[in-house]
């Protein structure tokens, strides 16, 4: 659904639909001509986008990695799915929810450059990824390959794995700055033996936003005969790739995070011909083994929830998925280029803008994560996450498209002044 479209939908909602509803296509209109790069830096056009969200005034929010919450569009189109799903009740779920789905699910696929076929919606990330981790045919022996910096409920699942089927787990350390791309990908190749099944990798490191070279180790595993699991909770609708061009053979991300769907909606992809490699978590009944829905039977659901999603999906394109990937690396740019080389100051995120996009990672020397979390809300109303592990000790930032360069100020001062304390 593209800009237009999307337009037309929103004039469409009347009564239900926000204040700058009207006032949001204007501004897309107005500044259509800008290309994303240039608009990256232009605080006016910003500060509308901003204005299309309900911000809690009480802190700055740089923990937007978790959630990433739905601008006012998004969320008046939920309630309104609510009531109607509610008005419809059963009806609406015996004969209006599979086509409804089927088309979310088509303009999701659409989005990934993939087919609709090789794409079902679950409810987050770790559904997704935890599904093909337990659902691999294993036998005793048979080994994985993780990174101690991905996600803690993937690796808990690989240990649960390991308990129940025998799986030897194999755990690489990524570096937080790498000198190349070969660095990374030797380190997973060295960890591939005869007897490795799978290999997980994050598409972008959740606790410092560094982008890895997935598509060189899928290759690489590959030659090997080795599948590969992408976790893209925090890649996905965040800078722009086509999934057929990782060349993995499973994908599993959030959509809550940087589509900024409502809670509750996650993406597997899974590449034609490896849906019969997983078993399905909930038995539905036969179904074609390489037909990917025998592995999404989860019973009833909140089906609103999907018709959000493409809201969503309206939003990013209205937006531009461009525009957000450059608008989301130059916030991140603004502020660890201005703390980098701070004495005292460490920033645990790649400076080559091909590593990283909107998220990064900072710590002070002598301050232990919590404590620099602690005195970012206390001292300078700073939401944020520490990080104290995993060869990462600092705090995760991560700011959304609302947020402004002030705010992004008050970060650098803190970093400055917490330093030279």
């Amino acid at each position: 659904m593209r800009k237009r479209t999307f337009l037309k939908n929103l004039l469409a909602l009347g009564a239900t639909a926000s204040p700058g509803v009207h006032s949001f296509g204007q501004l897309l209109t107005r500044f259509e001509h800008i290309p994303p790069a240039q608009l990256a830096s232009n605080e006016d056009f910003w500060a509308e986008i901003r204005a299309g969200y309900r911000l809690k005034p009480d802190y700055i929010n740089l923990e937007n990695g978790f959630y990433c919450f739905v601008p006012q569009e998004t969320l008046e189109n939920l309630i309104g799915h609510v009531r109607e799903v509610n008005y419809q009740g059963s009806w609406y779920m015996r004969n209006e929810r599979k086509g409804n789905k089927a088309a979310t699910t088509a303009r999701l696929a659409e989005l990934g450059g993939c087919s609709p076929e090789e794409v079902v919606i679950t409810r987050n990330a770790t559904e997704s990824l935890d599904l093909v981790i337990t659902g691999v045919h294993w036998k005793e022996g048979d080994e994985a390959v993780m990174a101690e910096q991905d996600y803690g409920a993937m690796l808990n699942q690989f240990k649960l794995a390991a308990k129940r089927y025998g799986v030897v787990n194999k755990v690489i350390s990524v570096p937080n700055l790498p000198q190349s791309d070969e660095e990374i990908v030797d380190l997973y190749a060295k960890a591939i033996t005869s007897k490795t099944r799978l290999l997980m990798v994050s598409h972008m490191i959740n606790i410092t936003g560094q982008i890895l070279p997935v598509r060189k180790i899928c290759d690489m595993a590959h030659s090997k005969g080795v599948q590969v699991l992408v976790d893209g909770a925090h890649a996905f609708a965040h800078f722009q790739f086509n999934l057929p061009d990782l060349n993995c053979d499973y994908y599993g991300t959030s959509l809550h995070k940087w589509l900024s769907t409502p809670l509750g909606a996650g993406l597997l992809y899974v590449k034609k011909g490896n849906a019969e490699h997983v078993w399905p978590l909930l038995a539905e009944g036969e179904r074609d083994p390489n037909d990917i829905h025998r592995l999404n039977h989860i019973g009833t659901y909140p089906a609103y929830t999907d018709l959000a999603i493409s809201d969503a999906i309206a939003y990013h394109h209205a937006i531009g998925g461009k525009r957000k990937e450059e608008r989301l690396r130059y916030l991140q740019t603004y502020w660890t280029s201005q703390v980098r080389e701070i004495p005292g100051v460490r920033v645990n995120t790649p400076a080559d803008p091909a590593r990283y996009c909107g998220i990064g990672n900072v710590g002070i020397e002598g301050i232990k994560p919590a404590d620099f979390a602690k005195v970012l809300m206390d001292r300078y109303k700073i939401f944020t996450v520490p990080i104290d592990g995993f060869n990462v000790h600092g705090c995760r930032i991560t700011p959304n498209l609302y947020t402004t360069l002030e705010e992004l100020d008050v970060l650098v001062t803190a970093c400055t002044e917490l330093a030279r304390a």
